[in-house]
């Protein structure tokens, strides 16, 4: 029997991953920083280079795969009836002054993937995060639970009654973007109070003037005034946790991101302290739990977007996406 490829592409407005899988697990892995120069068309026509260099790594032509699993981050438009990508962390044209080199406002991402694929699913990345999640991570098989993401941003991947949110344009989850404050804290996406803009890294960590690893580690550390600028971040990324129990019911929120990998175990009490202190008839019995997945969320959530279902019983026993940890960068 002929064996089988499915592609995965994980899209940040850092790097991009590009993976091939057969039945056994992920064959192969490469990565590149996103681009930001040349056409709007760049950014995917890089992703299937990189998922040709993977395929080649691997041994597989690109023409065996014919599935793609695509996990990016947003907000999407629809752009001539196919899903664009319009995010102010990879497009320069859409704030005024961005520092970005390209006047880019939405990126034809499917269309340009629709040229080489057959099949092609793509969403948001906590929405692939909470997918992977729920297949083979913290959260399986729950119905009524989110999966948030604390780091540079602040994302939400949703889903309520066993059924996984979308929304017009895929954009379901960006409760990051969410108003909760009047104080003058601007977010990149031109907002001022939002989540993000309270809570993300690098948010409190450029209106301290400071990165937002040395922030959180001081504020671990004990420095007080680090501690007192974190320790508000909890509670406001706490009362956001909240108003997500308040308007979807939610029962487990799994959290990931470098923020909460690794300052998760003396965040928690704080941010767990927030949502209790409101209306326990709703809030009773919500649990956080950290992503099992660790920093392999992403790319399992690609991934997990076009995985057939027979492969998921033996992924479940094998762990597969372990290998994934050692695979080398592309140059």
């Amino acid at each position: 029997m002929e064996t089988r490829y499915i592609g995965a592409i994980d899209i940040g407005g850092t790097k991009i991953a590009a993976m091939v899988a057969s039945n056994n697990g992920p064959v192969a892995r490469v990565m590149q920083p996103t681009v930001k120069t040349g056409s709007e068309r760049a950014l995917p026509e890089q992703a299937v280079a990189l998922l040709e260099q993977a395929c080649k790594t691997a041994g597989v032509a690109l023409s065996a795969v014919r599935e793609v699993g695509v996990s990016s981050c947003g907000p999407f438009v629809r752009n001539g009836g196919l899903t664009g990508l319009s995010t102010p962390n990879i497009c320069g044209g859409l704030t005024q002054g961005s520092d970005l080199p390209n006047d880019w406002t939405v990126i034809p991402l499917e269309q340009v993937l629709r040229e080489h694929f057959d099949h092609v699913r793509l969403e948001n990345d906590c929405v692939g995060a909470l997918i992977a999640e729920r297949t083979f991570g913290a959260v399986i098989d729950e119905p009524d639970c989110a999966y948030v993401t604390w780091s540079t941003g602040i994302g939400f991947g949703l889903c309520v009654d066993g059924h996984i949110l979308n929304g017009k344009n895929g954009n379901a989850g960006h409760a990051g973007h969410m108003l909760i404050s009047e104080r003058d804290a601007l977010c990149g996406c031109g907002n001022r109070g939002d989540v993000e803009s309270l809570t993300s890294g690098r948010n409190i960590g450029t209106r301290l003037h400071t990165s937002a690893s040395r922030l959180f580690s001081a504020a671990r550390d004990g420095d007080p005034a680090a501690r007192a600028a974190v320790l508000e971040a909890a509670q406001w990324f706490g009362r956001a946790l909240y108003n997500i129990v308040a308007t979807l019911d939610t029962r487990v929120f799994v959290i990931g991101g470098t923020v909460w990998q690794h300052h998760g175990d003396w965040l928690a009490p704080a941010v767990e302290q927030e949502i209790a202190s409101h209306l326990p008839a709703l809030t009773q019995g919500v649990k956080l739990v950290p992503a099992a997945l660790g920093p392999l969320v992403a790319d399992v959530g690609a991934l997990s977007l076009v995985l057939p279902a027979d492969w998921i019983a033996e992924w479940r026993l094998t762990s597969p996406w372990e290998k994934l940890r050692d695979a080398p960068p592309v140059p």
